[in-house]
């Protein structure tokens, strides 16, 4: 006898192949919001991700909802990343030294959810709350690995160097600021010596 909570068959692919067009959809917003803002035309992000305009409206019927997947999906990617990078770098400095790149992406991916979401400052507080709980125990983890390693220095706590490299990413839209040469030196200065 079947189960009927088990899924059939022909359900599983559908649903897998609809995660996989999300998946692609929310890297190719990704993708194009840091080469062209958070207004990037929809017909754009179908084109990148090489699905029709109406898949997009079928999983986020608003801007304001591929925003929010889209910042939702890069904090899983930087949190996941994160004990990954500890496990394979050949050291937690090194570990950290990618994730923060990471992390940079992130920040300038996510310029202009802000704006967008300025009408619901409830949503943003929830969603920085996520953020929040989500990267700075990642950031923790790779800074204290780091710092039992001998590797830098034990003076800073994860959140004032994640606040550092947010502020450092600020001027990421200005093509003559080059922020993530600012953060390796922000990172650089972390060793000992």
């Amino acid at each position: 006898m079947t189960d009927i909570n088990e899924p059939t068959p022909t359900a599983t692919p559908k649903r897998a192949d609809a995660r996989r067009n999300e998946q692609t959809l929310l890297d190719a917003a990704a993708a194009l919001f840091v080469t062209s803002g958070v207004e990037v035309p929809v017909r754009d992000i179908a084109a990148k991700a090489g699905v029709g305009t109406g898949t997009i409206y079928r999983h986020f019927p608003t801007r304001a909802d591929l925003i929010i997947a889209v910042y939702r999906h890069q904090v899983e990617g930087c949190a996941e990343a994160g004990p990954a990078l500890l496990s394979s770098s050949a050291s937690p400095y090194a570990a950290l030294r990618q994730w923060t790149g990471l992390f940079v992406d992130f920040l300038t991916t996510k310029h202009g959810l802000a704006a967008v979401l300025r009408t619901d400052n409830d949503e943003f507080k929830a969603l920085h709350a996520y953020f929040l709980g989500r990267l700075v125990p990642v950031c923790t983890a790779l800074l204290s690995a780091a710092v039992e390693a001998g590797e830098v220095r034990s003076d800073i706590e994860a959140q004032e160097l994640m606040r550092g490299v947010g502020s450092l990413c600020i001027g990421a839209s200005d093509p003559h600021y080059n922020a993530r040469r600012m953060v390796d030196l922000l990172i650089n200065g972390l060793r000992h010596g």
